[in-house]
């Protein structure tokens, strides 16, 4: 079977591809080995899928080359994303941030399963066709095109998009197919790790903190210059929540983060202060007006149990400042993340300088495209990624 272009993988970036493709009178197939598309779509934003952010820019990713993505958010923005989503009249809402989601609210009945039913009905008007439960064998590059052995037969097209994600999520399907199809054709395929993903803690930590899972509270999480204001959560596991997540793409192994749970607060000024109105008062009590009282509880038994029950008036200056210093700067030194079991991208991939940013061709294979999580280019949590997918498809679909 001969199409002019065949999309692997029938994710965010390929069917948004594929639509655009199609659109442009291009015989379009996309194969996929699940036996749903948009699997990953489905199940983001809690089944709400925060599907763009209004503020945009390239700040918001990380790559080898920070330079590469502006084109291609510079060509299909935000705002061309979210006029298809009124055009096909979905609901949706800002939560914060700029971040959007489906529903007019949390409690809508619009999910994800809208947004991409729009990106089935984009490749259904255009023509394009989806076919599932098809496994890749193996991929030839002939004179002209490429050939493709498949468990459904074989096909052959003139180009090639690689739409495969990364390795987050396994039970969805997620594979390193892409990286192997790209070193198969010579590209550099960067390293890879788990990004916008939990901490664990260590044991000691992780058994003393066990009474606080599910306690969620504002903090600021820095880690290697870079810093987060957003909630954090403690779960049975470590730690997890917006703030974390977000720092997570900035980690390695082996670094300190560290986790201010009173941004807007200077506790050490503050704690004299109240030495000298509330003097009778303990750490739990003053602290628990602004902390859920089990995290107060919890955090001095763990790291200044001598100090938990102490009336401020008998405590020195060192007392308030080695308090202050664990609230306002707790260090945590964590020994993994959860990985890419529940990790939300991954960070790394196809190197992006052996991709142009307009086309999204292979650098060194004629009619070879990579787009989406494939490549490395990593955005911020909050709508950021799937931007990506839609920019990045939508450019190569005008390219094939």
């Amino acid at each position: 079977m001969h199409v002019e272009v065949i999309i692997v993988g029938a994710g965010a970036a390929g069917l948004m591809c594929a639509a655009t493709a199609a659109a442009r009178g291009k015989s379009t197939l996309v194969l996929d080995h699940a036996n749903k598309a948009g699997k990953k779509i489905l199940m983001s934003g809690g089944g709400k899928c925060n599907f763009t952010n209004y503020f945009i820019e390239p700040d918001n990713f990380l790559s080898s080359n920070p330079h590469f993505c502006k084109s291609a958010l510079g060509r299909f923005t935000q705002w061309d994303f979210i006029a298809l989503v009124e055009r096909h009249g979905v609901v949706y809402h800002e939560k914060k941030h700029g971040q959007l989601f489906c529903g007019e609210d949390a409690k809508s009945k619009a999910s994800a399963r809208h947004i991409l039913q729009l990106l089935l009905d984009e490749c259904a008007q255009s023509g394009a066709t989806i076919q599932l439960k098809t496994d890749i064998q193996a991929v030839k590059a002939l004179e002209e095109g490429f050939s493709l052995s498949t468990s459904k037969g074989q096909y052959h097209c003139d180009s090639l998009v690689i739409a495969t994600g990364g390795l987050s999520i396994p039970t969805l399907g997620a594979s390193g197919f892409g990286y192997q199809l790209a070193e198969q054709f010579g590209l550099q395929v960067l390293p890879t790790r788990a990004a916008l993903v939990p901490y664990y803690l260590n044991d000691k930590l992780r058994a003393e903190f066990e009474s606080l899972s599910g306690v969620s509270v504002a903090a600021k999480v820095s880690c290697n210059d870079q810093s987060f204001v957003e909630d954090i959560l403690f779960t049975h596991r470590g730690l997890s929540g917006p703030a974390v997540l977000q720092i997570s793409s900035y980690w390695q192994l082996g670094d300190t983060v560290e986790v201010n749970l009173l941004p807007e607060i200077d506790l050490a000024q503050e704690l004299k202060t109240l030495r000298e109105s509330k003097g009778k008062s303990t750490f739990v009590s003053v602290l628990s007006q602004w902390l859920p009282k089990k995290l107060v509880q919890t955090f001095m038994q763990s790291f200044l149990p001598e100090l938990a029950q102490k009336p401020l008036a008998e405590c020195s200056n060192a007392h308030l400042m080695q308090v202050a210093e664990q609230f306002n700067r707790w260090l945590v030194k964590p020994p993994s993340t959860e990985g890419y079991r529940t990790a939300e991208v991954t960070l790394g991939g196809v190197c992006v300088d052996e991709v142009s940013s307009k086309s999204f061709e292979s650098q060194r294979q004629p009619g070879l495209y990579f787009v989406g999580e494939v490549l490395d280019v990593t955005g911020w949590l909050g709508g950021f990624n799937f931007q990506w997918a839609w920019a990045s498809g939508y450019c190569a679909g005008q390219s094939v």
